[in-house]
């Protein structure tokens, strides 16, 4: 393999997808505006996701409650990443199937006027479809953090950003940068 010719091709389709976000922009002010609302009305932010999803969803909760932006001295903001507890993902795998583990948490800490941020590349985990059901039962919003079509979670979110990928590697970047946005213009907007 050429790693040089690889890296290009690589930062190449990085640059497109990135440029691609533009066209995305009222979607993801109209999410922005989503999480503020929600942190407004004195609400909470779940966050759930699989393998590097659920690493987004504890990197961006850290961020809300600690803070995105080391210029601000702000007080917390209070969301929380459903994939970070063992021993609620490994009692529920075990005892109500992998597939529950997220929408039991959702039952137990879900509110109405809350928000669930569901994030995925392919927008068709079974948990995170679980998670949704059990949001709406309890009058929880949902924002979806997508990729490809958004697949069958974007027609149940009250929000969705979709990256126009379907390249798993390219889609989780963006995830990154709309994170990021998510945390930082709502931490501004709020404590700025």
């Amino acid at each position: 393999m050429d790693l040089n010719a690889a890296f290009d091709k690589r930062l190449a389709a990085h640059i497109d997808i990135a440029r691609q976000m533009d066209s995305l922009k009222d979607t993801i002010v109209a999410a922005v505006e989503l999480v503020i609302n929600t942190f407004k009305s004195g609400n909470k932010l779940l966050l759930a996701g699989n393998g590097g999803s659920a690493a987004d969803a504890q990197h961006w909760a850290a961020e809300w409650v600690i803070r995105l932006s080391h210029d601000l001295d702000r007080p917390s903001m209070p969301a929380m990443a459903l994939s970070t507890d063992t021993s609620i993902l490994t009692a529920g795998a075990n005892d109500i199937g992998y597939e529950n583990v997220f929408a039991r948490q959702v039952e137990s800490f879900g509110r109405k006027g809350d928000l669930l941020i569901v994030i995925s590349t392919s927008g068709n985990s079974t948990n995170l479809l679980k998670a949704v059901e059990m949001a709406q039962t309890f009058g929880v919003k949902v924002l979806g953090i997508l990729g490809n079509t958004g697949g069958k979670l974007a027609p149940l979110c009250d929000q969705a950003v979709i990256i126009p990928s379907d390249d798993t590697q390219r889609i989780q970047e963006m995830h990154s940068f709309v994170g990021h946005l998510l945390c930082e213009l709502s931490e501004r907007e709020l404590h700025g």
